[in-house]
């Protein structure tokens, strides 16, 4: 049976490397999805020839439609979409906060992931296939004033939303919503929280349940 083929946003660090070194050991191929091309090669040689680089920004809907035609070229198929680029905001709260950092936020956090959704789902379609996203703990509970916490809000609203839409036609959607991790987003290393690999394990059980199992959302938080 011929491998079945993810395609990853923010594919370039973090979460979505790890991801992408997880789905490489369990075989699939992968499609690695981000604005730094450097960063993108190093991994695809680091990965080996079932990986493709793919450099693009996630909030042109442009860039994504041109990556996923090109891992379909490529691999002959796309099983699966995890949108996981995302940002947070230097500037907290509403009356602190920085409206142009809101907007970069929004056209990521939002409207990025819509578009992978959007892109992805021509795709996804025939394969009866997978469309994760990244949400977060932030997206669970209320912090004063977080624009970033409704950002993730609105995730996970709208993958149960586009569950409801892909089971029409036999397609699944998971959120997978980690606590605080230890990645780039952080200004200082956070060693005793969650570690990127601990998502991409959740993504990777989410993807190898049965057909029978759909998987709406995994909830992860660091154990201290």
């Amino acid at each position: 049976m011929p491998a079945k083929t993810l395609f990853i946003t923010g594919a370039s660090s973090g979460i979505g490397a790890a991801t992408a070194r997880a789905a490489r050991r369990a075989g699939w191929n992968v499609g690695l999805f981000a604005r730094s091309e450097d960063k993108l090669k190093a991994l695809t040689q680091e990965l080996g020839d079932r990986s493709l680089a793919l450099p693009g920004d996630a909030t042109s809907l442009d860039d994504q439609n041109q990556a996923l035609a090109m891992l379909k070229h490529t691999y002959g198929r796309v099983d699966a979409a995890f949108a996981n680029a995302g940002m947070g905001v230097r500037n907290a709260g509403t009356e602190q906060g920085d409206p142009e950092e809101w907007q970069r936020l929004v056209q990521l956090n939002i409207l990025g992931l819509l578009y992978t959704a959007k892109a992805a789902i021509p795709h996804l379609r025939p394969r009866k296939g997978h469309m994760l996203m990244t949400g977060s703990a932030a997206g669970r509970v209320h912090i004063p004033g977080s624009v970033y916490g409704a950002s993730k809000w609105f995730v996970h609203g709208f993958a149960g939303n586009l569950a409801e839409e892909m089971k029409e036609w036999g397609g699944r959607c998971t959120v997978v919503a980690p606590g605080m991790v230890n990645t780039g987003f952080f200004d200082e290393a956070k060693p005793d929280k969650l570690q990127p690999e601990d998502v991409a394990e959740a993504v990777m059980f989410a993807l190898a349940a049965k057909p029978r199992n759909d998987v709406r959302e995994v909830f992860l938080m660091p154990t201290d």
